[in-house]
């Protein structure tokens, strides 16, 4: 068997394990007192997981040299959707049971229910062209669209951050990550650019050591 043949279900598996333990301790009446808050946590955690596991995807690839992970970057991605959806659902349905001025009201008035909606939303367009159909389609575009990752990555972490009360070490842990993401990011960046450069303009850089 090839590695993506043992891989690939070993991810799907992995990815699911969140939902099917959710399910599990329902069954069993471990949900605590308040069954609705619990079901959102644990799906917004997951949410912000998946995504921050997709971004860091890439970097890992480089630094490693593992190419063949970067197979798995829109399957994470697509989980990341899948819970941030469940977290979706059991807010409009489970907490406010649909009722769309109830939710206009917490879209305006409550800056941490504003910084998620803006978080799913930012998701749905890179779910709606993950296929192979829409990357052929839309070409280098395909890409720029789907940095829009790093924005519902961040609004993900700053809904979290402002949702916490007390403990604010996980969306701190998240920030943390990110930030690291990031700078290994824009430290690639600047070096392909360097690397692009003329001959020419390249000899006015100040060499390194």
């Amino acid at each position: 068997m090839s590695r993506k043949q043992i891989l690939k279900p070993m991810v799907w598996v992995a990815c699911l394990l969140p939902l099917a333990d959710l399910g599990w301790r329902a069954l069993e009446g471990r949900m605590g007192a308040n069954p609705i808050e619990r079901i959102t946590r644990d799906t917004g955690f997951w949410t912000l997981t998946l995504l921050v596991a997709s971004l860091a995807i890439t970097p890992l690839r480089r630094l490693s040299k593992l190419h063949w992970l970067i197979q798995y970057r829109r399957m994470i991605g697509l989980f990341a959707f899948f819970y941030g959806s469940l977290h979706m659902l059991t807010y409009v349905w489970l907490d406010q049971f649909f009722d769309v001025h109830s939710m206009l009201h917490d879209v305006v008035k409550r800056p941490f229910v504003t910084m998620g909606a803006l978080a799913y939303l930012s998701l749905v367009p890179l779910a709606l062209t993950s296929t192979q159909w829409s990357i052929r389609k839309l070409g280098k575009s395909w890409q720029t669209l789907h940095r829009l990752a790093y924005l519902a990555a961040i609004a993900g972490v700053i809904h979290f951050y402002w949702l916490v009360k007390l403990d604010e070490r996980q969306p701190l842990t998240f920030a943390a990550v990110l930030l690291v993401l990031f700078a290994i990011r824009v430290a690639y960046v600047l070096k392909e650019k360097r690397l692009t450069l003329p001959q020419r303009d390249r000899a006015t850089l100040p060499s390194e050591g």
